[in-house]
């Protein structure tokens, strides 16, 4: 099951920090974000944010799944939640990533296309190196899909 949540948004902050290492950072967005939560046997598993960029834009800011739970499909399933959501709403959803093995590949399955790049995103706005799958994100890479 997949719920929106619209207060207390705080108190997924663990799970918000899996796919948002800074918590400055996803208080740029939760606030101002759509926050769905998806449970499993009643427990918080997964999160994803959306926010309107306006435009017929909308952009997944976060998506997590915990790590014992992942590559289960679950990350997947939010994803696909985010699309029909999004759908009759907006034209395109978009969303920046690192340029990581892990991540990459995974939206590019998903049909997402690659859109541009934001050069030292990561170096330039967190206080701390980030990364994953021992590679060090520096650049942010931007995916989108248009919603039929």
């Amino acid at each position: 099951m997949i719920k929106r949540i619209t207060e207390d948004k705080r108190q997924f902050m663990e799970l918000l920090l899996i796919g948002d290492e800074q918590e400055d950072m996803v208080m740029k967005y939760l606030d101002r974000g759509e926050l769905y939560v998806l449970y499993l046997d009643g427990e918080a598993a997964g999160v994803c944010v959306l926010t309107d960029e306006g435009g017929g834009v909308c952009e997944l800011k976060n998506i997590a799944v915990k790590p014992e739970l992942q590559r289960k499909g679950l990350g997947r399933e939010l994803l696909c939640f985010a699309e029909d959501s999004c759908r009759g709403r907006f034209r395109r959803l978009i969303l920046g990533t690192g340029d990581s093995p892990l991540t990459v590949p995974f939206y590019e399955k998903c049909g997402y296309v690659r859109t541009h790049r934001v050069k030292n995103f990561f170096t330039d706005n967190y206080d701390h190196p980030i990364f994953e799958a021992g590679v060090q994100l520096v650049d942010m890479i931007y995916f989108e899909k248009e919603l039929r």
